[in-house]
């Protein structure tokens, strides 16, 4: 029998169009120009040269020969320059790859090459490390320097010297502003490039695409109740999965966009008094700044302001001060692969007359589903069937929905694997409680999360065995105030070899970026199975314990 819902109703450009978060900063300058998209230091841009920069940027990429699939890859702060990046190069039908700028010079290198850099933007904050990254790399992109005229005079590092042939000014002023930009031809086409922080050998590319970004644009704007014209700090670096949409968020309710290029506490408490900062985002570390910070540097705002926070949950005590201080601290979970955060703490009115414990038991858990995401839950990887949902027991966390990535760049193998039986497989164990909240238990893949990034525990072991008196090793996580948890290294030394924690420390900074050092080397005997393998969990037991 025909349908009569099919016939005669056909797709066509009037009633179809690709989804994409472009189309939300055309809307805000056309319906707010005069609005402040953009705060960095005296520097103020409305939402008519927000959107007008974008298109001259993305008409600049193009007479550059950028096009489809072609990737610009960043070396950028939380700075307009970033911003105009995530809007300008997908105009192109290009792909945004944005490098962590804490890394080492070769995984960058790793990472140019992979992703195939046409161009590079390199904030001069950065230069020396790039420069070190470019010549490692194979890769021979256009280098583009961006010099930021509000570089604060009591900057922590100064600028470096100018490694590109053109400037990112000089750059911008090439592009039309009235450049007929493109909509991708289909929402699956590729957005942006970020990379995970690799758990063996290489990181991988995670792929985004328009769609997903567009609807963790929305999603965003719920999870966070962000109202009309939202006032959003950047405290997140705009890196890490593309700022977990922010930057393309702001737009949907005409936000401003408050640049930070270093996370102190002084210049976050001036912006949140002086801008009336309504929403930021930030790991743990952020939190413990602002709360200990010395009286001179706080401020009172008569607001309330929004602290989205993705990594343990915060202590009690944590969340105590933060509120005392005029926050309400919302907790997510997700990953590079989810587009960031995918899951929330929904939190319910009744559960604030529970005693401590149990509240403290409720904010402990991950929580539920993004508006955004399709499916979530926990389940056996083997037999691909759901645990029961009884808080006990443990399975691997899954997700399923338009918010997952598109897959690994150049590793279909790994795709492959990620999505075996039509879910997407986190590496994270949890387990499912009754009304539906998951709660996380361990992290397969041994990863640490120290202030908010991703160390890999085998990539620290790999450079603790290169010392030439080390027999046998161990990294994993040990509680820390400040950083939430950070990496510790249990160490056997090889017989007749000698060796103190400050040399073994001083090899690893050799290898390694400087967050991810170990921050106590402790000599002892390494606990194993029978078989030799080394036993991670009487390590985490013996981290505890120091």
């Amino acid at each position: 029998m025909t349908n009569p819902y099919e016939t005669d109703l056909d797709r066509n450009r009037a009633n179809h169009q690709p989804l994409t978060p472009l189309t939300y900063l055309e809307r805000a300058a056309r319906t707010y120009p005069d609005q402040t998209a953009i705060i960095h230091g005296g520097s103020r841009t409305s939402y008519r040269d927000f959107w007008r920069r974008s298109r001259q940027l993305g008409s600049a990429l193009a007479k550059r020969g950028i096009g489809k699939g072609d990737t610009v890859t960043v070396m950028l702060s939380n700075t307009p320059p970033m911003l105009e990046c995530h809007f300008g190069v997908p105009m192109t039908q290009g792909v945004l790859h944005s490098l962590n700028t804490r890394l080492d010079a070769a995984v960058l290198a790793f990472q140019l090459d992979h992703a195939a850099a046409r161009i590079v933007i390199v904030d001069r904050e950065f230069s020396a490390v790039m420069l070190e990254a470019l010549a490692l790399a194979t890769v021979r992109p256009l280098v583009v320097d961006y010099d930021d005229p509000d570089y604060a005079s009591d900057a922590p590092y100064p600028k470096g010297a100018r490694i590109g042939t053109l400037d990112y000014e000089a750059l911008v002023g090439e592009g039309d502003p009235d450049f007929a930009w493109s909509m991708p031809d289909d929402e699956w086409d590729a957005i942006s490039l970020n990379y995970t922080s690799g758990t063996t050998g290489n990181p991988k590319g995670v792929v985004y695409h328009h769609r997903g970004a567009a609807l963790m644009a929305y999603a965003n704007t719920v999870h966070a109740s962000m109202p009309q014209h939202p006032v959003y700090l950047w405290t997140l670096p705009m890196f890490h999965c593309n700022g977990w949409c922010f930057p393309w968020t702001l737009a949907v309710q005409a936000g401003t966009h408050v640049c930070l290029r270093w996370v102190r506490p002084k210049a976050i408490y001036d912006a949140i008094a002086d801008h009336g900062v309504t929403h930021l985002c930030g790991a743990p570390i952020v939190m413990s700044a602002l709360i200990n910070a010395p009286e001179s540097d706080k401020r009172d705002f008569p607001q309330t302001v929004r602290f989205n926070t993705a990594a343990a949950p915060p202590p009690e005590s944590v969340l105590s001060g933060m509120a005392d201080a005029g926050f309400a601290v919302t907790h997510l979970y997700g990953l590079t692969e989810t587009y960031g955060p995918a899951v929330v703490n929904e939190w319910h009115a009744g559960w604030d007359a529970l005693d401590k414990g149990e509240r403290a038991a409720k904010k402990a858990r991950q929580g539920v589903r993004y508006a955004a995401l399709e499916g979530l839950t926990v389940m056996d990887p083997e037999t691909m069937l759901e645990t029961p949902a009884d808080g006990e027991t443990i399975g691997e966390v899954m997700f399923r929905g338009n918010i997952v990535m598109k897959g690994y760049l150049k590793n279909k193998k790994a795709s492959d694997e990620a999505f075996a039986g039509g879910w997407f497989h986190s590496g994270d164990l949890g387990v499912m409680h009754p009304d539906g909240y998951i709660q996380l238990k361990d992290r397969s893949k041994d990863i640490i999360i120290s202030g908010g990034e991703n160390i890999s525990s085998i990539e620290v072991e790999d450079a603790l065995y290169k010392h030439p008196a080390v027999a046998s090793c161990g990294v994993v996580a040990r509680a820390d105030e400040k950083w939430g948890e950070v990496p510790v290294a249990y160490v056997e030394l090889k017989p007749g070899r000698e060796a103190t924690e400050a040399d073994i420390i001083a090899h690893c900074r050799t290898l390694l970026a400087r967050f991810k050092v170990p921050k106590a080397i402790l000599f002892s005997e390494i606990p194993k199975t029978s078989t030799g393998k080394i036993q991670k969990f009487r390590l985490r037991e013996m981290a505890r314990g120091s």
